[in-house]
């Protein structure tokens, strides 16, 4: 009779223990999901560039020496020419005067140098990186400190920080953390496409970077945010205002 009780009540600790263990398991999923961030595709604007095919450029003032500002103006500018805007996003920060901030390359020509110093802010979030165009199309994304011009870099922007290097989120972002803010980045797909992303709703770095890394880049670059603007009708997303120093386009 003893071992009939000792046996009955055995099972019965069992059973409430592994509905214990079932409890906790719900209420730690339930924890997770209450306090993570959802991001789906809806979250962003994302645009992909064939560089072989499209008509890549970076824009900062136009033959008068003038400033673009703002895409707006730049829309207008590509429209007297009997061209058309097909998408526009601004580019690497800048400073107070909307000098871009570190190096600036258009049409082979250096125009700012490259800028290897320390400094505070996103800029300086070493490592920061560079996005290049080259002569024959190739887009490509490094750091500053492995950036070399060989005379064939037709555009080039300057920006910091890294989101992606080598496939690896930047060491020092934290998941989870609560500096948000809408931000614009600019990344390389396996194929050699460019894609360009803004986040419709306020991100921290870590997953605006895991977001590029879902699409499969291995380098990506922070370009701005709060202010960062973009431009594309075939997504049926118009932004045109904003003043800003160097800006991306594809024009046909």
């Amino acid at each position: 009779m003893i071992i009939i009780f000792l046996h009955l009540w055995k099972t019965k600790f069992k059973k409430m223990k592994l509905k214990i263990t079932i409890l906790i398991l719900a209420i730690a999923i339930v924890t997770i999901f209450l306090n993570a961030k959802i991001y789906t595709e809806n979250s962003f604007v994302t645009y992909k560039v064939d560089t072989k095919k499209q008509d890549l450029k970076l824009f900062w003032k136009n033959e008068k020496g003038q400033n673009f500002g703002s895409i707006e103006n730049l829309k207008l500018w590509i429209e007297k020419k009997n061209l058309k805007l097909n998408f526009a996003m601004n580019g690497g920060m800048y400073k107070k005067d909307y000098t871009p901030q570190g190096l600036y390359i258009e049409k082979q020509k250096t125009l700012i140098p490259i800028d290897t110093t320390k400094g505070v802010g996103n800029f300086y979030l070493k490592p920061n990186g560079v996005f290049y165009l080259t002569t024959d199309n190739t887009a490509k994304i490094c750091t500053t400190e492995s950036f070399r011009n060989n005379g064939k870099i037709k555009f080039a922007t300057q920006s910091g920080p890294m989101l992606l290097i080598d496939g690896k989120i930047h060491s020092d972002f934290k998941e989870g953390s609560s500096n948000l803010n809408i931000r614009n980045g600019v990344g390389i797909l396996p194929d050699g496409k460019v894609v360009f992303v803004l986040s419709k709703k306020e991100i921290n770095f870590y997953d605006f970077a895991n977001y590029f890394k879902e699409l499969g880049c291995k380098n990506a670059l922070y370009l701005d945010g709060f202010v960062s603007r973009a431009y594309v009708p075939s997504e049926n997303w118009i932004q045109t205002d904003g003043n800003f120093g160097v800006l991306f386009a594809v024009i046909k």
